[in-house]
């Protein structure tokens, strides 16, 4: 609110004229004759515009440095935001979380003409870990610069000498203090609000990156552990299972012999050449199926067909395979190729081992934004509301099950005794690539 004195001085410079002027028509004739008086009645108005003039002049002036002042503020922040976008894109093309580390505490250091900057997480107990560091050496405390250091209090991983002008923002995600990104310097400095503000947005994409790092470790980790699940799964179902066959038959047969059976000996010993034969079959499927290239290399029909070619060789049945259109040079993500693969061969293990098909057709196709894989034989199918524990395994069913589950999708089965079985699987996608050029491989 602006101060009431300036318009009473104002209002008295006023009065002080109509009064001077009044004087000047009576009582002032007498004692000062023209052109006294009038020189008086411009000599008070020239005072009172002097004064007026010096006290609008001092507002405008202190107005106009008040307005530099707010303007050299704004173009400080404006340069500061634009140097912090840059310093954005630039950390986001970065991948490896190391690096991000690296790219924040050297911006952090030049944004804020700070001598060194360091970034170091919480340990257990009072351990820090430092990640990353710019700046001489010296700049840092004990072993700082290289690993770990004992000191619960970010000023402690500086060097006493570089802890005159310190700005420290801490590392959050959600309600937990991940760690510290902090700045060091040699002179004595004072901060504005927009340098806090830099570090702690420097602060936050470190916290993002470590975070998501830890999420993608554990991601992997999962995905590890999956895979080996569906390893063990694929070999007591497989091979496990015709080995502990191929055990009962040896045994079968060295009691044949011994009782001079040699006809029923030499039975027992064609079904297990074929026992082995299947042993052979599975470990190549397992081999082949971790040797094989990502599916973002390829399109998922040239991956399908890939695999409908080994199984007619390895298991001597006649395969179709028919892509639509819109389909034929589809690309998926790995997690979706990778799950899709695992499923229809899947299918193809069990009609190899079970169905006793003499024909198989898979099928591929987009039904709008949904990619449709469908699998069928001709063998002599199952009753799917019987136990599946028999000729169609269980795990099988639900490995295929979880497998379309953990992309969105779906699975299921139709298939009646002696009318063979149908696998089809539906997943929503967003294709990375499909380009329609009609094909049937």
């Amino acid at each position: 609110m602006r101060s009431p004195g300036r318009w009473l001085a104002i209002a008295l410079g006023v009065v002080l004229i109509a009064v001077i002027e009044i004087l000047s028509d009576s009582v002032l004739d007498a004692a000062l004759p023209f052109p006294l008086d009038t020189i008086l009645v411009v000599a008070v108005v020239l005072v009172v515009a002097v004064a007026a003039s010096t006290l609008a002049f001092r507002s405008i002036d202190g107005l106009a440095d008040a307005l530099r002042t707010r303007n050299a503020e704004l173009e400080a922040r404006e340069e500061a935001g634009r140097a912090l976008h840059d310093v954005t894109i630039a950390i986001a093309a970065l991948h490896d979380v190391d690096e991000i580390l690296r790219a924040t505490v050297d911006h952090a250091r030049r944004l804020l003409a700070a001598d060194a900057a360091l970034l170091a997480l919480a340990a257990s107990g009072d351990r820090t870990t430092v990640r990353a560091t710019s700046g001489r050496p010296g700049a840092f405390a004990g072993d700082s610069s290289t690993g770990e250091l004992v000191g619960a209090e970010p000023a402690d991983l500086f060097a006493p000498a570089f802890r005159t002008g310190l700005l420290v923002a801490a590392l959050q995600h959600g309600d937990r203090t991940l760690g510290w990104l902090a700045v060091g310097s040699r002179r004595e400095r004072s901060y504005e609000i927009g340098d806090l503000e830099t570090l702690a947005s420097l602060a936050g994409q470190a916290a993002i990156a470590i975070e998501q790092d830890r999420l993608q470790r554990q991601m992997r980790e999962l995905a590890v552990r999956r895979e080996r699940e569906r390893i063990a799964r694929d070999l007591h179902d497989g091979i496990a299972q015709v080995l502990g066959y191929v055990n009962t038959k040896s045994q079968a047969v060295g009691q044949l012999i011994e009782a001079g059976r040699v006809g029923d000996a030499t039975t027992q010993l064609g079904e297990l050449a074929a026992a082995a034969r299947s042993v052979y079959v599975d470990v190549r499927t397992v081999i082949s199926t971790l040797a094989a290239p990502p599916v973002r290399d390829e399109p998922l029909a040239t991956a399908i067909n890939r695999i409908a070619t080994r199984f007619a060789d390895s298991a001597k049945v006649a395969i179709d395979t028919e892509v639509d259109a819109r389909t034929s040079a589809l690309r998926v993500t790995p997690d979706v190729g990778e799950q899709v693969l695992a499923i229809v061969g899947e299918a193809l293990t069990n009609v190899r081992k079970h169905a006793d098909a003499g024909r198989v057709a898979i099928r591929l196709r987009l039904e709008g934004a949904t990619l449709s894989v469908g699998v069928s034989d001709d063998g002599r199918g199952f009753d799917p509301a019987a136990d599946p524990a028999g000729d169609w395994p269980q795990y099988g069913r639900q490995a295929m099950t979880e497998r379309a589950a953990a992309i969105g999708g779906s699975v299921d089965w139709s298939s009646a005794p002696g009318h063979g079985t149908t696998v089809r699987l539906r997943v929503p996608l967003a294709p990375v690539e499909a380009e329609a050029s009609p094909t049937r491989p």
